[in-house]
């Protein structure tokens, strides 16, 4: 199969058009960054990204089966047997369980009032393990930090150069880093303290894609009447895709499979 040629604002995005054109994940495509793309300022001097993508050629060696001698004939009690044997055997229902994440509301957490002496030590301890972890990276990065006493949040933001090798793909890294900050900030304190981890407004620009890629895939759904299964993703991401779609008319989603590959399936409502 041929290399197609995708553009769109970011790379993301031109994979996610990619994934739908050929109807599959993008672990089963091979893609090539053509350019990355430039946001430019003010709309000004903005490239888009393009990429070449193919599906990957599968080659399954199948040995051919030996032919089957046909018996010439076949006693009549025979049959009524084989009949009887497949008459006895009860067919089998599967259940699948369907859980939908976005309608149950949370519950609202209680955010514990913290002295300026303690959001400093937070901080403290927050930039002495990112700080180590640059450093074994051999990378020269910013940390700024915020902490909303209203959410209980402690919001940092990284600032650099190459800050795609902390993102990395579909913010796998950026998603580690935060989990073992939250782990060091959150260790020895009373309440939870959520600490969100983004660089170059990542998060923004991910929340972006997935309503995108939510909405495609529900005009896809409407035009085909075929149920889509969405890659594997976090529950952060499938609240995204779901919260994006929770008003439509023609569709509905929910998540199966179990962690880390629980996914989202947008169908065809049922009308």
């Amino acid at each position: 199969m041929e290399f197609r040629e995708f553009s769109a604002k970011t790379v993301d995005e031109a994979i996610t058009k990619a994934s739908l054109e050929f109807e599959t994940f993008s672990e089963n495509l091979e893609i090539e960054v053509i350019s990355e793309g430039k946001a430019g300022f003010l709309g000004f001097g903005s490239k888009p990204a393009i990429i070449k993508a193919r599906k990957k050629e599968t080659t399954a060696s199948v040995e051919e089966p030996a032919a089957k001698e046909e018996p010439k004939a076949v006693k009549k009690e025979e049959r009524k047997e084989v009949k009887k044997e497949i008459k006895r055997e009860p067919k089998k229902e599967v259940k699948r369980e369907i859980k939908t994440e976005p309608e149950q509301p949370k519950e609202e957490r209680k955010v514990p009032e913290r002295s300026q002496e303690e959001i400093a030590e937070m901080k403290a301890e927050a930039e002495k393990f990112l700080s180590g972890v640059f450093k074994a990276m051999e990378l020269e990065v910013e940390i700024k930090m915020d902490y909303k006493a209203a959410e209980g949040n402690l919001d940092i933001e990284f600032v650099g150069q190459d800050m795609g090798i902390l993102i990395g793909k579909r913010g796998q890294t950026l998603d580690s880093l935060q989990y073992l900050t939250s782990l060091v900030v959150n260790k020895g304190r009373q309440g939870y303290v959520r600490v969100k981890l983004d660089t170059e407004d990542y998060r923004n620009r991910r929340k972006e894609t997935l309503e995108n890629l939510a909405r495609s895939i529900a005009y896809k759904v409407r035009k085909t009447r075929k149920t889509v299964s969405l890659e594997p993703m976090n529950p952060y991401e499938r609240r995204i895709i779901h919260s994006a779609l929770q008003g439509n008319r023609y569709v509905e989603t929910y998540s199966e499979g179990n962690e880390p590959y629980r996914h989202v399936v947008v169908k065809l409502k049922n009308r």
